[in-house]
């Protein structure tokens, strides 16, 4: 499948077969190819918490004004953003590139970063939505269907998943075999609507 007719193809699918499972192997490349994803100054902020734990799940539905997909998907992937990744040994984050731009680059995060609450948030949320597409279109180009979701209380997730502090849910990404289509689109914008040359 080509990328144009993934982005065409690919809904939000609420139902699925809650008896199928995806395989190691396909939960690998979903997440090798998430974590190709762009980030600024390749700080890599997201995390993928994989919920294939059942009580877990169903305890995440609670808090997820009780939506079946949460348990019935058969994957259940929480994108978290680590808001403070700028400042856990940059360096790590171009080990392989030329010293020159490393030398450049490395300091530039910690100057960049240091004190600007409202860059770390964005841009790790930034991060997150990025992969968020990676996901789910590799998963309409290995067959499954998916569900992006941010109706749960954040909260509560965080404390179910005993994410550290500075660690936020971000949404939800739902992976499985869907048992029912997704109604038609509701009504998209017209192009001249959406997009502006140059300024409003």
């Amino acid at each position: 499948m080509n990328v144009t007719t993934a982005i065409e193809t690919r809904r939000s699918i609420k139902a699925y077969d809650p008896t199928h499972r995806l395989s190691e192997d396909e939960v690998s490349k979903l997440m090798s190819l998430a974590m190709l994803s762009p980030t600024a100054f390749n700080i890599q902020h997201w995390r993928f918490v994989l919920v294939d734990d059942a009580e877990l799940r169903q305890q995440i539905q609670l808090v997820s004004w009780n939506q079946a997909q949460v348990t019935e998907a058969s994957l259940l992937i929480v994108l978290v953003a680590d808001v403070q990744a700028w400042d856990k040994q940059p360096e790590r984050y171009w080990k392989d590139a030329p010293k020159a731009i490393a030398d450049i680059l490395v300091p530039a995060i910690t100057q960049y970063y240091t004190g600007n609450e409202q860059a770390q948030r964005d841009e790790a949320m930034r991060s997150c939505g990025m992969a968020a597409m990676n996901i789910m279109l590799t998963a309409k180009e290995m067959g499954y269907d998916t569900c992006p979701m941010d109706g749960f209380d954040f909260d509560a997730v965080a404390t179910l998943l005993n994410l550290p502090a500075d660690h936020i849910p971000t949404m939800f990404i739902t992976v499985g075999k869907a048992i029912k289509e997704a109604r038609p689109r509701s009504g998209q914008l017209a192009m001249d609507e959406v997009v502006i040359r140059n300024k409003f």
